[in-house]
């Protein structure tokens, strides 16, 4: 027996001025469904839930709701009235639900914000950073206990701890979900349905029941079918149109009819061709080309901020090829460990030794360079209408066609921007600086898939040393090659990559054996306070930053050995090189997770 529905969205249809959004839309929401919303931005999918929540009417179409049934909606960049509390703001959601004595009123708001985390009621909204502000958004609709409930970017400034509790929430609960949202990692984990909403897809939107592994498979197989169906039909309209140029010998019916054929298979193709035209921002970060070993070097490092410890005794060396992740809490100082790096602010304590002449670009997580009032083309070409990236002069246009701007928005000044188109013009801006050192604070924030696939290749391909501040685990787990986890304290632990952290976490949050309960897992290095490094183990410690600078070098020469032009078409040798090349990454890792498993047993010494 099915389950019960509880929405039905039919014929929706949109604009954005005089731009379709999309155009019949339709949508059932049974009970229990976890769904996935995806598609590239600027296709309507904020203003789609908008329109099921019944915030917004769609200029066509409608939408029934289940009687009695409850529509909740965690927006993507919430707003709470000014000088209330996250009790307050609770509170004063569950005020309008009718049938409820007040203590359970309030036991509903305690045991929301108990559940999203809140050790303290009485905070001031003003006073909570991004991530605890989507957790308050959370809990406020949470409370109100709705069947369905809708999420547009959820994960959004979360930190890791806050995404994985909201993907427990949400897969725990018997509720009607759609959410929005660019995390592979977390769709995956949470959907069992997916929806792509896009204009090159045909009628707009794929409906697939599964992952969302799933729905890339099926992307992938109705797109192939579409380019091979639109090569079919350009070659038969190419065939009529010359049948058309010859001129039929009579214009008998059978002879009319055959033009207007040809004229209707014009217009499919067209049709075909339009769902065809799409991009991706072209992406590529400049690196400078120095080959010095150590571009940025910390040792001791130590640093307060508002009276809190964020960084002890801190010791880390950056060179070329290096690509570090950097996880933690929100409010671990994450933020201020990049700010240390770049330059912005001076340590406390221990000393910071950057090579002579480092080139940094930062890559901001609140995107503060940007003047708000400023056109788009003087956003991204600030002293006249050409730019010069990787030696060659660009038209803006040009440059701006390139990250996904018509010319006819050049005039359009940043205010009116999206984040996502906000943040496409960041990462323009930094590619016309070349780098040595490339530090990067939560790019994820409001970019479409399509942008984040692309912006992983430019990241992989960059030659100099990479720090990335990312929640995405995905980006996470394909760019780095070794992940520092601050704890807030102070602390910090150098993970082999993601899995390893979410592993330590695991093993720190289940009891142990006596009753003993389990330690947080922010700090890593709480699993080894009983060991400590032995002589030969402290030496092997005190000599790793050297060898895995020697390992990354064998694996850049074995890579370019199997770029000789000389072996491009001997087989037998080009096998031997790459078996070198994989040989030399394995080391490479190798001495990643060695390093990691001696800075655990170091945390205790």
């Amino acid at each position: 027996m099915a389950p019960p529905v509880l929405l039905t969205a039919e014929g929706l249809t949109h604009a954005f001025g005089a731009r379709p959004l999309f155009e019949g839309l339709g949508l059932v929401l049974h009970q229990g469904d976890a769904v996935g919303l995806v598609g590239p931005n600027g296709t309507g999918k904020s203003t789609l839930l908008a329109i099921l929540a019944g915030r917004i009417e769609a200029d066509a179409g409608r939408v029934a709701l289940r009687r009695g049934a409850r529509v909740g909606l965690v927006p993507q960049d919430p707003v709470f009235a000014p000088g209330r509390t996250a009790e307050q703001v609770v509170a004063q959601a569950v005020s309008g639900l009718e049938g409820l004595a007040e203590h359970e009123r309030l036991h509903r708001v305690a045991l929301a914000l108990g559940r999203a985390g809140f050790e303290r009621a009485d905070l001031p909204t003003e006073t909570l950073s991004g991530g605890w502000r989507k957790r308050l958004a959370l809990a406020r609709e949470l409370a109100l206990e709705p069947e369905v409930l809708l999420l547009d970017e959820p994960t959004n400034h979360l930190d890791l701890e806050g995404i994985l509790w909201l993907e427990g929430t949400l897969r725990s609960e018997p509720r009607a979900f759609v959410a929005v949202s660019h995390d592979r990692t977390f769709l995956q984990s949470v959907a069992r349905r997916m929806l792509d909403l896009d204009p090159a897809l045909p009628g707009g939107l794929l409906a697939v029941d599964g992952t969302y592994a799933d729905l890339l498979e099926e992307r992938d197989a109705l797109l192939a079918h579409q380019a091979a169906y639109e090569a079919r039909l350009a070659n038969l309209v190419r065939r009529e149109i010359e049948w058309l140029r010859r001129g039929p010998k009579a214009r008998t019916t059978k002879a009319k009819a055959r033009i207007d054929a040809a004229g209707r298979l014009g217009d499919e193709l067209a049709e075909v061709r339009a769902r065809s035209v799409g991009g991706t921002a072209g992406i590529g970060f400049s690196g400078s080309g120095r080959r010095t070993k150590r571009l940025w070097e910390c040792r001791d490092l130590r640093k307060r901020l508002g009276g809190k410890l964020l960084v002890e005794g801190l010791d880390l060396l950056l060179g070329p090829g290096r690509r570090l992740g950097v996880l933690g809490a929100n409010g671990s100082g994450k933020t201020t460990l990049l700010r240390l790096m770049v330059g912005d602010l001076e340590p406390d304590g221990g000393t910071i030794e950057r090579a002579e002449g480092l080139r940094v670009v930062y890559f901001e997580q609140n995107r503060e360079s940007l003047d708000e009032e400023a056109t788009l083309r003087r956003a991204l070409a600030p002293t006249g209408d050409t730019v010069v990236y990787q030696e060659r002069a660009h038209h803006v246009a040009s440059w701006a066609k390139r990250f996904l701007f018509p010319p006819d928005q050049l005039d359009q000044p940043v205010s009116r921007l999206s984040g996502g188109e906000k943040a496409r013009v960041v990462l323009a801006r930094l590619l016309l600086r070349p780098a040595d050192l490339l530090v990067v604070d939560e790019p994820t924030n409001d970019l479409d898939i399509p942008t984040l696939e692309v912006l992983e290749e430019a990241l992989l391909e960059f030659p100099g040393a990479l720090v990335l501040v990312t929640h995405d685990r995905f980006l996470l787990d394909r760019v780095t090659d070794s992940v520092l986890a601050l704890d807030g304290q102070g602390g910090a632990v150098l993970f082999a990559d993601v899995h390893q952290w979410e592993r330590a976490r695991e093993a720190q949050a289940s009891p142990r054996k006596g009753g003993e309960k389990g330690r947080s897992a922010d700090g890593a290095a709480a699993m080894s306070r009983v060991r400590s490094l032995s002589w030969k183990e402290k030496r092997e410690w005190e000599g790793m930053e050297a060898s895995v600078l020697q390992a990354e070098e064998r694996v850049e020469e074995a890579r370019r050995s199997t770029e000789d032009p000389a072996i491009a078409t001997d087989a037998e040798v080009l096998g031997e090189r790459f078996a070198a090349l994989q040989e030399a990454r394995g080391e490479v890792e190798r001495l990643y997770a060695r390093w990691a498993e001696l800075e655990e047993k170091r945390g205790g010494s």
